[in-house]
């Protein structure tokens, strides 16, 4: 037991198979969906997002920003919840904090388009992901939900843009997830092998071919 809250240990570990070495706290990040109702502590969200303050960004604009609700204040927690779809809310409402990441889609210096904004915001949240995982919470991300619900619902102003629902806590009870989404937690994650993805001088030439021409010398 944990600040009252069963703490379920037999959450899979799920981590990284990964071709080549990676820093631990990379390779143990993964997104559930079980998660307890364990809150997160006000001193933690703030890490969090102190982490997000020192991603890099173009320009240093510094664009991005993000709406929380946590269950300590169940009518905002329940306000951001019905911004989800109905797939998301079957399992993400348990999660004692629920996040909108936010977008601004123009410099401020400038008032000019920044069409690194999602990268940018991206950088920030990974940032946040990789402090989370150190910290023993799990984020999971979703692309799920109504975009002009939540601008309404949130008081997002224009030239921003909502970009992804995040939820934030402790691991939960597989027993909690409907039986589809159980078998999801349980499955093994996949990735695309390095080779697929990184090319080296030129598109589609894979940069492990380099190896290959200087075993061969070039030929």
């Amino acid at each position: 037991m944990t600040d009252g809250f069963t703490r379920i240990e037999a959450l899979p570990a799920k981590a990284a198979r990964a071709e080549y070495q990676i820093e631990d706290v990379l390779g143990r990040r993964w997104s559930p969906r079980a998660f307890s109702a364990r809150p997160v502590g006000q001193e933690k969200l703030l890490r969090l997002f102190e982490a997000a303050r020192w991603a890099p960004s173009s320009g240093n604009d510094q664009l991005w920003s993000f709406v929380v609700a946590t269950a300590k204040n169940p009518v905002e927690h329940e306000r951001l919840a019905s911004c989800l779809n109905e797939r998301n809310r079957r399992w993400a409402g348990r999660a004692p904090v629920l996040m909108l990441s936010v977008a601004r889609m123009r410099f401020a210096r400038n008032g000019r388009e920044n069409r690194h904004a999602f990268h940018d915001l991206g950088l920030a949240v990974g940032n946040m992901l990789a402090q989370a995982t150190a910290m023993g919470l799990y984020v999971h991300q979703m692309a799920g939900f109504d975009r002009d619900a939540a601008r309404r619902k949130l008081g997002i102003p224009e030239e921003h843009e909502p970009v992804a629902a995040i939820a934030i806590g402790y691991p939960g009870d597989l027993g909690d997830l409907p039986d589809d989404l159980r078998k999801r937690e349980l499955a093994p994650r996949e990735r695309k092998p390095v080779a697929e993805f990184a090319f080296s001088e030129r598109w589609g030439r894979t940069m492990l071919q380099d190896d290959a021409d200087h075993d061969s010398g070039g030929r």
